[in-house]
């Protein structure tokens, strides 16, 4: 059992999140095994959440709300939790990325982080080693909840060819990540385009870009170097996403040729296992 500590529940949303949990659990009469029986996970990881040793999930919320009786309460405030495990300089971007009406996506390297599947985005963020990696992935994960609000954004992404070459995590988990882009793609509010080898030089050759637009206010370009993000509503750099990326958008494969080709490069690429004896399986 992890030893319980004063927590300051204003110091982070973590510690606040942690402080109202100990709170209520002991109002219920539980102690943190018992509610750990309740929603199938053991006292100590009910402790670790507790003293902020570990990030809860969306999942765990939930489960949390349903057996304390507490009406959605965890699952409201997991939100804030989450984000705050973000980048300090990627928080202001995902507030934004929450609050779109539409976003235009490129990436020339990656699948966008709304369409990652957990296994995919977990290769991804692992790369630079593994500590805090459960919460960095539950971060991401938690964005992508805007997708399936009543109204979610209109979400129009452009990857480049090589993403679906590009090997994250091994062949079952890019099997199953251009299976998810294929699902996706089922979508009203989700459109999904391959921008071809065959295309050429293109005006994405800088490098990968997001434009968010809004009901009520200026719209925002957001990139990336390898240091950390940067989001402007300058006129003149709005000005040059939307002209690259209708560019983008008119050189990349129609959605359907776009679907056609995911589907193929799963089956040719990612399609058969091989086995210890050398063999392949369907």
């Amino acid at each position: 059992m992890v030893q319980a500590r004063q927590l300051d529940p204003s110091a982070s949303p973590l510690d606040y999140y942690g402080y109202e949990l100990r709170r209520l659990r002991e109002a219920a009469g539980l102690k943190q095994a018992g509610l750990g029986d309740i929603i199938f996970c053991t006292g100590s990881l009910i402790g670790q959440v507790e003293c902020t040793a570990r990030v809860p999930t969306r999942d765990f919320s939930e489960r949390v709300d349903a057996a304390l009786g507490t009406d959605g309460y965890f699952s409201r405030l997991v939100g804030l939790v989450l984000r705050s495990v973000l980048p300090t300089w990627f928080q202001a971007y995902a507030e934004m990325e929450a609050r779109a009406a539409y976003i235009s996506a490129y990436e020339a390297q990656l699948v966008y982080g709304l369409l990652q599947t957990e296994a995919y985005a977990r290769a991804v963020l692992g790369v630079r080693g593994k500590k805090g990696l459960d919460a960095k992935v539950a971060a991401r994960m938690e964005r992508q909840i805007i997708l399936d609000r009543e109204n979610p954004p209109l979400s129009w992404v452009v990857l480049s060819e090589a993403v679906l070459h590009q090997e994250i995590g091994g062949r079952q988990v890019m099997r199953n990540q251009l299976a998810h882009l294929l699902g996706m793609q089922e979508r009203d509010w989700v459109q999904v385009q391959i921008l071809p080898f065959e295309a050429g030089a293109h005006p994405g050759l800088m490098g990968s870009f997001t434009i968010l637009r809004f009901d009520d206010d200026p719209d925002l370009v957001y990139t990336e170097d390898f240091v950390q993000g940067h989001m402007t509503a300058n006129p003149q750099a709005l000005r040059e996403g939307h002209l690259r990326y209708d560019r983008l958008r008119a050189a990349a494969l129609s959605v359907e040729d776009s679907a056609a080709l995911i589907a193929r490069v799963m089956e040719e690429r990612y399609g058969h296992q091989p086995v210890p004896d050398g063999r392949d399986l369907a």
